[in-house]
């Protein structure tokens, strides 16, 4: 059985193979260790379901009628979308699991594949997706943080993160050295943090998601 972090919600497997019977194996398999598991028999049937807030793992075929593993990966990688995959095939194709590694995919196994190994790898993949989840949560908590910040804290903040000091910033701004001062009291107060070292961390993590008047 899988153990998850105590708040993190139960962990499921999403199967996707146009071999229904590929399917049930794995099914019986990870119902086997109390791992929920939902199956598709197409890449286009998973991307129309709505997929739940929680830790998941993908075990793929690589090769399917109408879209293929490797075209759903690079479909994910371009949403962003962040799930370690292992990739299925029947043929052994080294070219096609070479692109797919280096794509981001955690393994690529050839069928039929070692039970056992399977359920190590997708556990190793289960324990990574639990990580990813709680850094996204810690990194939306930090954004609303962001969020709640003025447009004139915003901008000193930016400043601060490029690494200007206060009076460079008050320069830059036309104000004075005390105002920026308490301005970045307001920060930290805002964002619980105690450095300018955490506030740095703080932005740099979010920075990549958009945050509105943080530039």
């Amino acid at each position: 059985m899988y153990l998850t972090n105590s708040h993190v919600p139960e962990p499921i497997v999403y199967v996707i193979d146009d071999d229904q019977d590929i399917c049930n194996s794995l099914t019986w398999l990870l119902d086997s260790v109390q791992l929920e598991t939902k199956t598709f028999n197409s890449a286009t049937e998973f991307l129309n379901y709505q997929r739940p807030q929680t830790p998941a793992c993908l075990i793929l075929d690589i090769r399917m009628r109408g879209m293929s593993g490797l075209q759903l990966q690079q479909q994910l990688n371009q949403q962003k979308i962040r799930m370690p995959i292992i990739f299925m095939t029947g043929h052994g194709d080294i070219p096609m699991s070479v692109n797919a590694m280096k794509a981001g995919a955690f393994d690529f196994l050839e069928k039929p594949f070692n039970p056992q190994h399977m359920l190590n790898q997708i556990q190793v993949c289960l324990q990574l997706a639990e990580q990813d989840f709680i850094e996204e949560e810690k990194r939306q908590e930090q954004m609303i943080k962001l969020k709640s910040l003025s447009p004139r804290e915003s901008e000193i903040i930016n400043l601060l993160v490029d690494g200007l000091s206060s009076k460079h910033i008050a320069q830059m701004l036309n104000i004075s050295h005390k105002t920026v001062e308490i301005h970045r009291t307001h920060i930290r107060q805002k964002l619980g943090t105690e450095s300018i070292a955490q506030i740095v961390n703080m932005v740099l993590m979010c920075r990549d998601r958009s945050i509105p008047a943080m530039g």
